[in-house]
C-alpha cells in the first residue's frame, strides 16, 4: 500500500479510499452487512485505512454498516470520512442543509450511526444557497473544537463557491476545509478546469469520486450496461449517457486497448490514470466485491508513461458540468 497525507495535514491516508454508497440498503447492487464485511476487511488486509460515507447513503445504513464493519478492529488506526447535508426526513426541513442546527442534529445522528465519538474528515455534501457560510463554518469549526470532528471538507460544487468558502474561512479565522470530493475521472475532467487548480494552489486534497465513471472505464462500451445496475439505475443511465458523449467512447476503447497490451483490468488502467495526477490524493473507489478491492491496489504498482497518459486523456472533449447537484 502506498500512503499520503490528507490534504496539507500530517494524518496518514492509503493512496486508496473505500466508498460505501452501495453499503446497506435494497437496490439489487446494495451489498448486505455480509457483504460490505468482506470489503472491509479485504480492504484492511492490504493496508487500506480511509473509508468515506454520508448519512445519506441509503438513508442512514451505509453509516451503520461500515461502523460495524469496522467495531472489530481498532478504530484509531482507520480514517473515516462522512458528509453532511442532503435531507434526511421528507417531513422536516431542518433535517437538511448547512445550518447549524442540521450540521449539530446530523453530526450526532452520523456518529451514533458509525458508533464513534469522532469522525476524522467531516464534509459538506453541497453548497448550501440557503445558508450563510459563515453560519456552516461556524458550525463546523465547534464542532472541530469540541473533538467531534477532526477535519473538514467539501464534496462537489462549483470553484467559485469553494473558493468563497476557502475564502471566508481564512477571514473569520475558522477552521479551514482540507479536502475537496469532487466528480473527476477520465472520462469526465471538467474538474481540471477551475476546482483542481484551485486545490492545488491551496493546497486542499482531491479525493474523487467515481473514478472509474460508474463502470464506464472497467469495460468495454458495448458491455456497460450489461450489469445489474446499468440495467437497473435510471440515474446511472444518465451518468453513463454523459460520460459516452463527445470523446468518452474512444477514451472508453483506449482504456481497453492499453489494459489488453499490458495484461491488466481496464479498471486498473483508469484508476492509475487518475492517481498519475499530481492533485490527486485519494481516489475513492466503489468496491462492490473483495476482488475489486485488491485490484485497486494493484492499480498502485502500474506505472503509466507520459505518452500513455497523454494518450488515453487526447480524446476527451468538453461535456456539460455533472455532479453538483
Amino acid at each position: 500500500m502506498e500512503y499520503t497525507t490528507l490534504g496539507d495535514t500530517g494524518t496518514t491516508v492509503s493512496r486508496i479510499c473505500i466508498g460505501t454508497n452501495t453499503f446497506g440498503g435494497d437496490a439489487p447492487w446494495h451489498l448486505s452487512a455480509d457483504e460490505a464485511q468482506a470489503v472491509v476487511d479485504t480492504a484492511i488486509d492490504n493496508g487500506i485505512n480511509f473509508f468515506d460515507t454520508a448519512n445519506n447513503y441509503n438513508t442512514g445504513a451505509s453509516e451503520r454498516v461500515l461502523g460495524d464493519a469496522l467495531d472489530g478492529y481498532d478504530v484509531d488506526r482507520q480514517v473515516v470520512a462522512t458528509k453532511v447535508y442532503f435531507q434526511m426526513d421528507e417531513s422536516d426541513p431542518n433535517s437538511g442543509g448547512l445550518s447549524r442546527k442540521a450540521i449539530e442534529t446530523q453530526l450526532e445522528a452520523s456518529l451514533d450511526r458509525l458508533g464513534m465519538e469522532t469522525i476524522d474528515l467531516y464534509q459538506i455534501h453541497r453548497w448550501d444557497d440557503a445558508t450563510p457560510i459563515a453560519e456552516t463554518l461556524s458550525a463546523l469549526t465547534d464542532a472541530v473544537r469540541r473533538g467531534r470532528v477532526r477535519y473538514l471538507g467539501a464534496s462537489s460544487m462549483w470553484a467559485h463557491q469553494f473558493a468563497e468558502a476557502v475564502h471566508a474561512a481564512e477571514l473569520g479565522d475558522y477552521e479551514p476545509f482540507v479536502t475537496m470530493q469532487n466528480h473527476y475521472n477520465l472520462a469526465y475532467r471538467e474538474e481540471e478546469r477551475e476546482m483542481v487548480p484551485f486545490c492545488e494552489a491551496r493546497g486542499i486534497g482531491v479525493i474523487p469520486w467515481s473514478p472509474l465513471a460508474r463502470g464506464f472505464l472497467t469495460r468495454p462500451y458495448d458491455e456497460v450496461e450489461a450489469t445489474v445496475r446499468g440495467e437497473t439505475d435510471d440515474n446511472l443511465k444518465r451518468r453513463l449517457a454523459t460520460y459516452a458523449t463527445e470523446g468518452g467512447r474512444e477514451i472508453n476503447a483506449r482504456v481497453a486497448e492499453l489494459a489488453d497490451e499490458r495484461g491488466m483490468k481496464m479498471a486498473q488502467v483508469a484508476l492509475a490514470w487518475l492517481l498519475h495526477q499530481d492533485a490527486v490524493d485519494a481516489p475513492i473507489v466503489g468496491a462492490r466485491k473483495p476482488e475489486y478491492v485488491e485490484d485497486a491496489v494493484e492499480a498502485l504498482d502500474v506505472d503509466l508513461s507520459d505518452s500513455e497518459l497523454a494518450w488515453l486523456a487526447e480524446p476527451y472533449e468538453p461535456v456539460p458540468v455533472s455532479g453538483h447537484s
